[in-house]
């Protein structure tokens, strides 16, 4: 008995392994291959996703919890619980002199460092206000983007590649345009220098004052002259550093604004949390209405300014206007600029309309001015009427003070920049004035 009890599990073995074998033997080679390759697939991604031997989860700053209830408390042998760090101990009095004196040397020291670190740190801050004004800007597209369901980080590199292949567009057409006009001009030059030599005007001028020999005077002393050669030397090199400095700061302003554009969301939770609780909510709302409203404003003058430079090259193709696609950048930068943007681009196209014929100037006049008012009147409150709301005077006295300071970058952050001084001053100052 005991023999066939110590025998039955090994026959029950035996026939389960022989079905599993002729299961096995029925089914098909490429099926068994399958099945291995999935399972080299699915062990070498569980590879890839364990970490390195010894390596060390990288280390990150975050915030800390709004409570600290979640601080576990120490227990002494008596039973009574304390603070794991202990308790805090009372605070100086504000009015003690000691007190004072140290926190008023801290605060005018503070202040002098700050000014010392701006005054030396301008180009950097320029850089970082464009970078966060950009940031700021493309902010609305991104979230559209995630709203079509398109990942965060997908959509900062989609709207970020627009906007570099637009910059890359206009330099790609500037530059051949600049190379071929100082072509022609140096092709040219021998040719117009002649003729005005020849002319009746220069030879009157010659008979009467030695035209001829004073030039001549004049090049052989700057030729001899080693400063003046000297000065030519440095004049190439100071525009080699600034094409050199410009590159670097567009770079760092590109690199600085996917930065801006990853990170928005833990910043402006950072922000907040700086406020206090008891009004963080009102801080967030109105932050928020701030950066909606910057980032409206910035969408909504790229697409004024498109439909600009659009219908100026459109003008400029039909009347004749030379380097109609260059000046169609042109004046899509300029629009950029409120107020005098566009005008000042008018009248950059209309006199170089002039090079071909006043006919072909007045004509493109006409056009670009009469749309200029059909833009100010239909197109413009239609596409911001969901930014922002700013007196024209605020706006024209914004604009200059803004160019004064910062130069283009000024005027273009001057509206937003108002536009959020008058909402703070709406919600905040007027609220509490009228509470009182």
């Amino acid at each position: 008995m005991t023999d066939t009890t110590d025998e039955s599990p090994q026959a029950a073995d035996g026939a389960q392994g022989a079905g599993h074998a002729a299961q096995a033997a029925q089914g098909s080679v490429p099926g068994r291959r399958k099945g291995t390759a999935a399972a080299a697939i699915g062990f070498l991604a569980r590879r890839l996703r364990q970490p390195l031997p010894g390596a060390q989860p990288r280390l990150r700053f975050e915030m800390p919890p709004e409570t600290s209830d979640t601080v576990e408390p120490l227990e002494d042998p008596d039973g009574v619980t304390r603070p794991q760090f202990g308790a805090p101990g009372p605070q100086m009095s504000p009015q003690h002199p000691l007190y004072m004196g140290f926190m008023g040397t801290v605060g005018v020291g503070v202040a002098l460092l700050v000014y010392w670190i701006g005054s030396h740190t301008t180009q950097l801050l320029l850089w970082i206000v464009a970078a966060l004004f950009i940031a700021l800007g493309l902010e609305p597209v991104v979230k559209w983007l995630e709203n079509r369901r398109i990942p965060r980080p997908a959509g900062i590199l989609l709207s970020v590649a627009v906007l570099v292949a637009a910059v890359v567009g206009f330099f790609a057409t500037l530059i051949p345009t600049i190379v071929q006009q100082v072509t022609e001009i140096v092709e040219q030059a021998p040719t117009w220098v002649r003729d005005f030599m020849n002319s009746d005007l220069f030879r009157t001028l010659d008979d009467q004052f030695g035209v001829r020999d004073r030039i001549a005077d004049e090049v052989n002393k700057f030729v001899n002259d080693p400063n003046a050669m000297g000065g030519i030397a440095g004049g190439v090199v100071g525009f080699g550093s600034t094409v050199a400095n410009g590159l670097f700061g567009a770079l760092i302003v590109l690199v600085l604004s996917l930065y801006f554009l990853a990170a928005l969301p833990a910043m402006k939770k950072w922000g907040y949390r700086l406020a206090p609780r008891s009004r963080r909510q009102r801080v967030e709302a109105l932050s928020d209405a701030i950066t909606r409203s910057v980032g409206n404003y910035v969408i909504g003058q790229a697409c004024v300014a498109l439909l600009n430079a659009t219908f100026a090259f459109i003008v400029m193709s039909i009347v004749g206007v030379p380097f109609a696609l260059l000046l169609a950048f042109v004046v899509a930068l300029l629009a950029f600029i409120p107020l005098v943007g566009a005008m000042i681009a008018g009248v950059v196209v209309v006199l170089i309309a002039l090079t071909v014929g006043w006919q072909t100037a007045a004509v493109y006049a006409v056009c670009y001015f009469a749309y200029l008012q059909f833009e100010a009147y239909f197109i413009s409150p239609r596409i911001m009427q969901k930014a922002v709301a700013v007196p024209g005077a605020v706006a024209v006295i914004s604009v200059i003070a803004g160019g004064s300071l910062l130069g283009v970058l000024g005027a273009l952050i001057a509206i937003p920049t108002a536009a959020a001084i008058l909402l703070l001053i709406k919600e905040i100052y007027i609220v509490r004035q009228d509470q009182h």
